[in-house]
């Protein structure tokens, strides 16, 4: 991908992403080095990707961390720094101008990026949390990933990490409801697993990262927090609807606030079920 005189090349992870793909590429257009890491699509994801220009690689699929640094590892990528996106995600011409500079500004090995949530044709300015940042731009040599929980994060020392303002758009949704339940169903067991070990973790509640003046640090450490209060389901709708104004997105936003609350029911039972080996009996555990 060219942004301006500066090459960057771009990989995007799918798993039957025929619907969401041509629009992800398209956002590219001009980009001459998009690669495509395809988890052994069922659908025509790799045909489509090969029809648009892209470059495809195939690999099982463990888990998001293990596709990224596989993709930097083994794939010979024309440029030294890499966009990494998933197929659900548009660049925007603002987010094309800002990586532009910043590579030429060359003052870190990789950079958080904003996203946007849309739903019901919508931005969700307030329940979608912007902004929320993932590393999605790093030199190739330079950024490798460790999984958390079911998402990844940067492995690299904060002070050679950047902050973008410019956003990507996220449509997690395009592909149905039925297919956003079943995608956070499988990632809260990967939270339910990363729970179980935040509690064994004997260093507790980063109390000072609460306050901290990086925005990644506060969020990791509000989360580190969060896995250990009662009522979550309940706390995590108040928070989103209330205190982070929610209610200001309408009707999306309360639908939204409340499929967040359920998922994070689906984390308190999975977690119950690692920790006591039994699953809960219905309608237990609504307030925990």
């Amino acid at each position: 991908m060219t942004v301006g005189s500066l090459p960057v090349s771009v990989l995007i992870l799918t798993l039957n992403e025929e619907v969401n793909l041509e629009a992800c590429v398209a956002a590219l257009a001009g980009c001459d080095d998009v690669v495509v890491l395809d988890s052994f699509s069922s659908d025509g994801t790799a045909a489509l990707a090969e029809r648009l220009g892209a470059r495809v690689y195939q690999r099982r699929f463990d888990n998001f961390a293990g596709q990224r640094n596989y993709a930097l590892e083994h794939i010979p990528f024309q440029y030294d720094w890499v966009l990494h996106l998933d197929a659900d995600e548009i660049v925007t011409p603002a987010l094309r101008a800002e990586i532009q500079r910043v590579i030429a500004e060359g003052r870190f090995d990789a950079f958080r990026i904003p996203s946007k949530m849309m739903f019901f044709g919508r931005w969700l300015r307030y329940s979608g949390l912007y902004p929320s940042y993932q590393v999605r731009l790093g030199h190739r040599e330079r950024l490798r990933f460790r999984q958390v929980g079911h998402g990844q994060r940067e492995d690299l020392p904060p002070e050679r990490v950047g902050t973008l303002e410019a956003a990507y758009l996220h449509y997690s949704f395009a592909k149905g409801l039925s297919d956003w339940v079943d995608k956070h169903n499988r990632y809260a067991s990967d939270e339910a697993r990363e729970t179980v070990r935040a509690l064994a973790d004997r260093r507790g509640v980063d109390w000072g990262g609460l306050l901290a003046p990086d925005a990644m640090r506060r969020r990791r450490a509000l989360k580190g927090l969060s896995v250990r209060l009662p009522f979550r389901p309940s706390l995590r709708f108040l928070y989103m609807y209330v205190v982070r104004l929610g209610f200001l997105d309408g009707h999306a936003g309360l639908t939204y606030c409340r499929l967040l609350a359920f998922y994070e029911y689906l984390i308190v039972l999975k977690t119950r079920e690692l920790r006591t080996g039994q699953a809960p009996a219905a309608g237990e555990g609504a307030s925990r």
